[in-house]
């Protein structure tokens, strides 16, 4: 296999920017998506760290006298 440079495609300027935008807006999202899971984990293990709510246990509406 030869790969001479007379062979490969010139780019011009405003192309290679047009690449070079696309790999840095690719590199930001895979960030904002790393941070987003990261946020997600932290809240999960804060949420799983607390403890459950107690259930009710005020006698209070049990019993409703009712006269007719």
């Amino acid at each position: 296999m030869n790969i001479s440079g007379a062979s490969l495609p010139t780019m011009n300027s405003s192309e290679s920017a047009e690449i070079l935008s696309a790999s840095l807006a690719k590199r930001q999202q895979q960030a904002d998506g790393k941070a987003a899971i990261a946020l997600i984990e932290a809240a999960t293990q804060t949420m799983q760290s607390l403890p459950s709510p107690s259930k009710p246990t005020a006698s209070l509406g049990n019993n409703i006298d009712v006269y007719v």
